[in-house]
C-alpha cells in the first residue's frame, strides 16, 4: 500500500516526490478489448498515468436504470496491470465534447439552468448517482494497493458559474464516499475561471495549449503553494461537421510540452489517445467568444491530432512527445506495441433490404403524444435519435410561408408525403421553407438532434421543436410526435421491421456481408447522405460524408466477424441505396 499527498511544491507518493506524466484516455472511446493495447502505446510514449472521464448518461440513461457501471472499474483495473496510475473525473459534468457534457437528458430537461448548481432537485440524483458509482474507485485508490491518486471535483466549472456552495458540496460528497485521495480541480488560466471554479483545500490546476510559463504565472497568483499542473494540455483539437479538418504542428506541440516540463510541472495530454464517439454520444457546442452562436455539432470521430491515432497508431506526434517525455522517465521507455490487426482484403456490397421511416418508427418508436404545441425531445424520453412531428394546415387557404421557430436541430420537411425541403439550425433556430405551402395539408417534420451542447451558457438547452410551427404568423396546434431512439435498434426489435426490397431513400437500410480476415478497418458509405451505421447491432455513429471534414467511420477490430457480418444504415435524407465499403 501506497500514499498519495500534495505537498508544497510537489506530489508527494510515500513522501517522495513524483511528477505524474499523463495522458487522456477515455474507456468509454475505445474498445474494451483494446484498451490494453492503448495502454501500452501511453506506456511507450513515456507516460506514468492515464486519465479518464466518467459519462454519466452513457451509465444510467434513465432514472435508477444503470448500464454497465462496472466499466470504470474494469478499465483502472487494466490501468493497474499497464503499471500506471490514475486521475478519474468523474463530473457530474465532464465537457469532453460528449452528449450534453454527460449530464443525463431526463435531467437536464426539466432543470434546464438549475443544474450544476446548489439546487436540491439537482444534487439528490447527482448524490444518487456517486454513491452508486464511486465504491469501485475508493476500491482502487493508492492507499489500497490501486493507480487512483486523484479524483477531480466536477469540471472547469469556472467556465460556467460561480456557485461555490455547489463545488463545496461535492467535495464534501466524495469525502463522503470515502475519496481519500487528493482531490482537484480543473481551470482555464484566467483570473475569472479560476476564482470560479477553485474550492479552498482542494488543489487548482490549469489547462491550455501553450503559454506554460504564463498559465502557472495565473495559477500561481490564485495557489502560491502546492504542485503545478496541467491538467489538460492541448495537443490537438476536436473537429465540427461542416469545418476544416483541425491540425496541429508536431513540433508546435512537442516544445509546448516541453516548456510545461520545464516549468517543473506535472502534465495530462489532453488526448493522448481520443478513440470515437460511438453511439451518436458526439457533443455539440456553439460558435462565437461567448459560445452563444449558431450551433457546431462534433464529428463522429474523436481522433483529436493526438500522438496515437484513432485507429491506434502512432504518429508524427507520438514520436515528439516520446523524445521529449524520455527525458524524464525513470529508465528506458518500454517498446512500441504492434498494431492491431487490419482487414485483410477489402469488403464492399449493396443493401437488400429497405424499410421506410414511416414502417421503422411504427415497429421501433416510443408512443405518440397529441398536444397543443410541440413536445422537446426531453419530454419524450428521446436523448439520442428523431423525432417526427405531424402537424396539419388547415383548408381552404391560400400558400403561405410555413416555417419553424426555436428548431433544434435539423428537419427534414415532408408536404402531403412530399419533400419540401430541409430546415437547419445552422442557418438559425427560426426557419422556413423556400416555397409556400397551401390548406389543408399535412406536414411531416423529421426532427433529429445533432447533439446536445456540451460547453458554455447554452448547455442544458432542449432539443427538438422548441417554439413551434407556423403558417404564415399564425402558430398550428395539435401536434401529434413520436419519438425514436437509437438505443431502440437492437436485433431482436430490428428483426421485426418489414423490410422489403424497394428502391430505397430514408428509412433503414439492411444487408450482409462476409469477412475474411477481420481486423480494423475503415466504412465508407457512397450514395448514404446522413444517418446512423449499425455493424453486428454495435453502432459506429453518424456519417455525413457531405458535411465533412470526416468521410470514413472507425471500425475496431472485434466489431467484425469471421464470415457473415449484419449492417444497418438508418439513411435520414438520402434518394437512394447507399453501399457498404470497408478498407
Amino acid at each position: 500500500m501506497s500514499t498519495f499527498a500534495v505537498g508544497d511544491e510537489d506530489f508527494l507518493l510515500d513522501g517522495r516526490p513524483v511528477r505524474l506524466l499523463s495522458g487522456a484516455l477515455h474507456y468509454f472511446r475505445v474498445r474494451e478489448e483494446q484498451w490494453e493495447h492503448r495502454l501500452g502505446m501511453l506506456r511507450a510514449m513515456g507516460l506514468n498515468c492515464v486519465e479518464t472521464y466518467v459519462p454519466w448518461n452513457l451509465h444510467e440513461p434513465e432514472p435508477g436504470r444503470y448500464a454497465d457501471v462496472a466499466a470504470l472499474g474494469r478499465f483502472l483495473d487494466a490501468v493497474a496491470r499497464a503499471g500506471m496510475w490514475a486521475i478519474v473525473r468523474p463530473g457530474p459534468y465532464i465537457c469532453a465534447e460528449w452528449e450534453n457534457g454527460g449530464l443525463p437528458h431526463w435531467l437536464t430537461g426539466p432543470l434546464g439552468r438549475r443544474v450544476r448548481s446548489f439546487d436540491p432537485e439537482f444534487l439528490a440524483p447527482v448524490e444518487g448517482w456517486f454513491r452508486r458509482l464511486l465504491p469501485q474507485v475508493v476500491e482502487r485508490q493508492v492507499d489500497r494497493g490501486g493507480p487512483v491518486v486523484l479524483v477531480q471535483v466536477e469540471n472547469e466549472y469556472g467556465s460556467y458559474g460561480s456557485d461555490r456552495a455547489y463545488l463545496e458540496w461535492l467535495a464534501e460528497l466524495l469525502r463522503g464516499c470515502g475519496v481519500a485521495v487528493p482531490l482537484f480541480t480543473s481551470d482555464g488560466p484566467e483570473d475569472h475561471m479560476l476564482t470560479g471554479g477553485s474550492v479552498p483545500g482542494v488543489l487548482a490546476t490549469a489547462n491550455f495549449g501553450s503559454g506554460a510559463r504564463e498559465g502557472f504565472a495565473t495559477l500561481r497568483r490564485h495557489q502560491p503553494s502546492g504542485p503545478l499542473m496541467c491538467m489538460e494540455f492541448w495537443c490537438g483539437w476536436f473537429d465540427h461537421w461542416g469545418t476544416e479538418h483541425a491540425v496541429r504542428d508536431a513540433a508546435d506541440a512537442a516544445e509546448a510540452l516541453r516548456e510545461i516540463l520545464e516549468c517543473g510541472a506535472s502534465v495530462n495530454v489532453y488526448m493522448a489517445h481520443g478513440g470515437t464517439n460511438f453511439g451518436g454520444f458526439a457533443g455539440a457546442n456553439r460558435a462565437g467568444e461567448l459560445h452563444d452562436g449558431p450551433l457546431r455539432a462534433t464529428v463522429t470521430s474523436y481522433d483529436y491530432d493526438a500522438p496515437v491515432d484513432e485507429a491506434g497508431r502512432p504518429t508524427e506526434k507520438f514520436w515528439r512527445f516520446r523524445e521529449v517525455l524520455a527525458a524524464y522517465a525513470e529508465g528506458p521507455l518500454p517498446e512500441v506495441p504492434e498494431p492491431p490487426a487490419r482487414l485483410a482484403a477489402p469488403v464492399s456490397g449493396g443493401l437488400d433490404g429497405w424499410a421506410p421511416l414511416e414502417a421503422v418508427l411504427e415497429v421501433l418508436g416510443g408512443e405518440e403524444s397529441v398536444t397543443p404545441v410541440p413536445p422537446v425531445f426531453e419530454e419524450l424520453g428521446v436523448d439520442r435519435g428523431l423525432v417526427r412531428y405531424r402537424v396539419a394546415v388547415p383548408g381552404p387557404r391560400q400558400p403561405y410561408p410555413l416555417g419553424v421557430t426555436g428548431l433544434r436541430d435539423r428537419a427534414v420537411v415532408y408536404v402531403d408525403g412530399v419533400l419540401a425541403g430541409v430546415l437547419d439550425t445552422v442557418d438559425g433556430e427560426d426557419v422556413a421553407l423556400s416555397e409556400p405551402v397551401a390548406g389543408p395539408a399535412v406536414v411531416d417534420l423529421w426532427v433529429e438532434s445533432l447533439g446536445r451542447v456540451n460547453y458554455g451558457p447554452r448547455q442544458a438547452e432542449p432539443k427538438g421543436i422548441t417554439g413551434g410551427v407556423r403558417h404564415e404568423r399564425q402558430y398550428l396546434h395539435g401536434v401529434r410526435a413520436r419519438g425514436l431512439r437509437l438505443d431502440a435498434f437492437e436485433a431482436a426489435a430490428v428483426d421485426k421491421v418489414p423490410f422489403g426490397a424497394g428502391a430505397g431513400g430514408p428509412g433503414l437500410h439492411r444487408g450482409t456481408f462476409d469477412v475474411a480476415g477481420a481486423g480494423d478497418a475503415w466504412l465508407r458509405l457512397p450514395g448514404g447522405t446522413r444517418g446512423f451505421v449499425w455493424l453486428n447491432g454495435f453502432c459506429l455513429g453518424r456519417y455525413w460524408p457531405a458535411a465533412g471534414p470526416q468521410d470514413a467511420l472507425f471500425v475496431p477490430g472485434p466489431v467484425l466477424r469471421e464470415g457473415a457480418n449484419e449492417v444497418w444504415v438508418l439513411e435520414l435524407e438520402g434518394a437512394g441505396s447507399p453501399t457498404v465499403e470497408l478498407s
